[in-house]
This record gives structure tokens, sequence and C-alpha cells, in this order.
């Protein structure tokens, strides 16, 4: 009688972002069988999704079907599902239409979403920007408003109108505010006949005192002096204290805008719930070094799911680079237990941090090195060409920031999701 032969180690990732993906990159070729579930179809390059909501980019450019990226890799399955919850004790993954997904090692990369700071009923009026969906619908309503603004006959109606509202100074409202300045200011002005888009007011506001807080004190503050060279109203130390289908009141005054976008925060998924494990103010869990949930030496957490202090003290960053190191150290702590091996804990390795101010303007912090201007753009664009997945979403981001670059042009301006009379 022979012996049955061992089933391979069962590992089901939740999530196909940034940590999860890479996750299931450093597993090739080990003895595993590995179920990868998330709630889109899709992976989605997200520190350019900002560029989807102001029309310089398709959705495709920076999207790619999961089942495509990993078609060559037969031990993967990837289920199109929703989790919404997790049985520690019989180690098993719970979908939300009841079915359940055995483990042997779970890893949890499941993001994050917007936090409101106790204001959830400001969603409505003020989107944030996490998913395609979002970037889309962000696309729409500044689009749906310079259109309704061409039609509009009261000035005060068409000034509402033409206001645009970014809540948050961090990377993504500085991208989002300097780029929507540019779209009024040089993209725009040829295509309207009634209105001046030029006069279009964009207001950043920030509770903080200064912009890109995570940043260099002297780099932030070119970034000021960049967004507002580039028409950009910075409004700094100034909270948010009501936003509503009119606009915006801060520091006691109300602003008309039909149109805010909230970046002041995010909130990380409910997986501290599911495990009933311990978390921080923002839901992140709070993982060992080896980022294992504490109590559950066979869950893993990465990515915007997890807090753990980086080598000088802080809490690793929630960014694409962080989540991809996680991802990778995680494969190679589940490879080192299947061969009877151990890693020390992890260490982040922190390579700079980026943010574009315009479309010719960027910074960078490379620690020792810090660079802006025009040099830094070009840098900037490298980089995130080279982190997209394929040589046709490279070659297609690349020809269209040139095209923007050269002619001021954005081809992805288009008007989905419905007709003129859809609000929103």
């Amino acid at each position: 009688m022979t012996d049955a032969p061992a089933k391979p180690h069962r590992v089901v990732i939740v999530g196909a972002g940034f940590g999860g993906l890479e996750t299931v990159f450093g597993l090739k070729g080990a003895p595993v069988e590995i179920t990868l579930i998330d709630r889109r179809n899709h992976h989605l390059f997200q520190p350019l999704l900002y560029q989807v909501a102001t029309a310089s980019l398709a959705t495709s450019e920076i999207a790619w079907p999961i089942r495509h990226v990993l078609s060559d890799r037969k031990d993967v399955t990837t289920l199109f599902a929703n989790v919404n919850g997790v049985d520690a004790k019989e180690k098993r993954v719970r979908l939300e239409d009841g079915e359940t997904i055995p483990y042997d090692t779970l890893v949890l990369a499941t993001g994050a979403r917007h936090a409101y700071f106790g204001h959830d009923e400001w969603e409505p009026f003020a989107p944030g920007l996490k998913t395609l969906e979002d970037a889309t619908t962000l696309r729409r309503r500044i689009l749906v408003a310079f259109e309704r603004a061409e039609r509009e006959t009261d000035p005060q109606r068409r000034a509402a109108l033409l206001t645009f509202v970014i809540i948050g100074a961090g990377p993504t409202g500085v991208e989002l505010a300097g780029t929507i300045a540019e779209l009024a200011k040089h993209t725009l002005p040829p295509d309207f006949r009634r209105i001046d888009t030029q006069k279009a007011r964009v207001v950043l506001i920030e509770a903080g005192p200064r912009v890109l807080a995570g940043f260099d004190e002297n780099l932030s503050a070119y970034a000021q002096r960049a967004l507002e060279d580039s028409g950009v109203e910075v409004v700094l130390g100034q909270p948010v204290t009501e936003c509503t289908a009119d606009g915006v009141t801060y520091g006691g005054q109300q602003l008309n805008a039909r149109t805010i976008i909230w970046a002041a925060g995010v909130r990380a998924s409910r997986a501290a719930e599911w495990l009933g494990a311990p978390a921080d103010r923002a839901h992140r869990l709070k993982v060992n070094p080896d980022l294992t949930v504490p109590g559950h030496p066979d869950v893993f957490a990465v990515g915007d799911t997890v807090t753990i202090a980086g080598p000088d003290g802080n809490p690793v960053p929630g960014i694409a680079p962080a989540a991809k190191q996680e991802g990778r150290y995680v494969s190679k702590v589940i490879k080192a237990r299947l061969n009877g091996t151990t890693v020390g804990p992890f260490r982040y390795n922190h390579s700079g941090s980026l943010a574009q101010i315009g479309k010719r303007k960027a910074i960078i912090d490379f620690g020792r090195i810090k660079l802006r201007g025009t040099i830094a753009w070009w840098i900037w664009g490298i980089a995130h060409i080279y982190f997209l997945i394929g040589l046709r979403h490279r070659l297609s981001v690349a020809l269209s920031w040139l095209w923007v670059y050269a002619r001021d042009q954005r081809a992805a301006r288009l008007i989905t999701q419905g007709s003129s009379k859809v609000t929103g």
C-alpha cells in the first residue's frame, strides 16, 4: 500500500492590490496551492488613479484583469467574491454568499477605504478616490460642472459650478488640485464659448499647518508655492466643519462649491474585526515583527491593512512600495516555514517619496537627495511607468503623458454613467 501524496499547503490571499499580488509573485515555484480572492476583477495601479479622475488617463491604462495577470500560474485560483469574515478557529474564510474557503496560511491584503472622522454623512457630497468607480465618478462630476456652467445664466450658480474644493493636502489632494487647475486653465479654454474656464477656482483645504506634511519642510513650501503659481488657492490650518450639496464650511465661513473631493484620510478594512485583533485608531491591524497577527501565527497582514514601525520608529507609510515589500517578505516567510527554516523580522526600506504638483513640476525626497521642479517631474514619470504591468501599458501611459506635456490635451475627457439629465 502506497502513501497518498501530500496535499499542497493552502494559501488564501484576500485582496489583489500591491501587497496581495506581490505575495503571489513571491510564492512562484513553492509547494503551495494559492486562492486569491478580490471583490473586483482587476488589479489597480492606485498611485495614478487621480489621473483618471482628471481625464489624463483612461481606466484601461492603470488597471489589469487579475486573471490575465496570473494566467500562466496554474497554482493560483482566482475568485471574484466579497469576503465578510474569517473563522480563525476552523481556519476558513467566509464569503458574502455563504461559501467558506479553507486555508493553512491566510494573507490579509484588504486595503483601506475613506475616513470621514465621524462624519460619514459627508460622503455623498465629498466622494473620495480609492477605486476605478470613484475615479470615473469624480471625472464625471468635474466635467459636468464645466458643462453646466456653460449653460448657467445666474452668476452665483455659475461661480459655484466653477469652484472645486479638495479637502486634504496629502499627495492625493495636492496632485488632484494641481491637475484640476491645469485642466481648467490650459486644456479646456478653447473648447467653451460662454464661459472662461480659466476663472475656475480650485481650493485646497488642509487642517494642518502645511501641504505634504510627510515631506521635508523646504519641499513642502516649494509645493505650496508651485500650487499657488498654478492658480490653486491653498487654505491651511482650517479644518472643514460641514459638507453639503451646496459647498463646505471652514473657519466659520461658507464656500459655495458644487464639486467637493475628499482626500483627508483613510480607514483600514474590517480585517481587525474579523479576527478580534488589536488595531489603531484607523482600524489598522497591529502586527508582529514578522507581519503575523498577534495570536494567529498562520495569519499575515500587509499593506494598508496594517500598522508597523519602520527602522526610524515611525509607522511604515501606506504607499505602494511598502505594500510590495511586505508582500515579498510574507512570501519568504511562508517558503521558509515550509522548508523548516526561519527569516528575520520585516525591515522596511524606504526608497523615497514622490509627488507630482503639476504638468512639469514634482518633488522627490530620497533622504539625503531632494529634488524639485522639472527634473523631479521626469523622474516621477519614469518611476511610475517602470512599475506599470506590461510593455503595452507603459507605452500607452508614456504617450498619453507626452501628449499632455506637449499639447495640453487630455483625450480621456469622457462623461459616462448617465446623460446630461443625471445629477452629480
